[in-house]
């Protein structure tokens, strides 16, 4: 990116969070299939990463990221649909990949 080279785990996790950056976030964005990033997958990705950051490496479940959109969003109707629209592969763990935030080991579901 940019010409410098950053580092990625065998599954494309970055291996550093500190070489994050927007424009990191396109190009894994773009590997794993999104084509354009919105404000709302911004809004995901900035919620997953504060809550990392913030909470002493909190990665939030489907049920925490949907709550928080709704909030955000100021929209009753932002359902798990409605985020997996943003991210299809799984919404904690892609839009996550594309935060530069370390895989989650959770399960997945709620």
């Amino acid at each position: 990116v940019n010409g410098e080279t950053i580092e990625t785990d065998k599954n494309g996790y970055l291996v550093n969070i500190e070489n994050w950056n927007e424009e990191v976030a396109k190009l894994i964005a773009a590997e794993e299939g999104i084509d354009e990033m919105t404000q709302r997958h911004w809004d995901v990705i900035n919620y997953l990463r504060d809550e990392y950051i913030s909470n002493a490496g909190n990665q939030p479940n489907m049920r925490s990221i949907t709550k928080a959109m709704k909030s955000a969003w100021d929209d009753k109707k932002v359902d798990t649909k409605a985020i997996y629209e943003l991210f299809p592969l799984g919404p904690s763990k892609q839009a996550g990949k594309v935060g530069g935030l370390p895989e989650s080991r959770r399960k997945g579901g709620y």
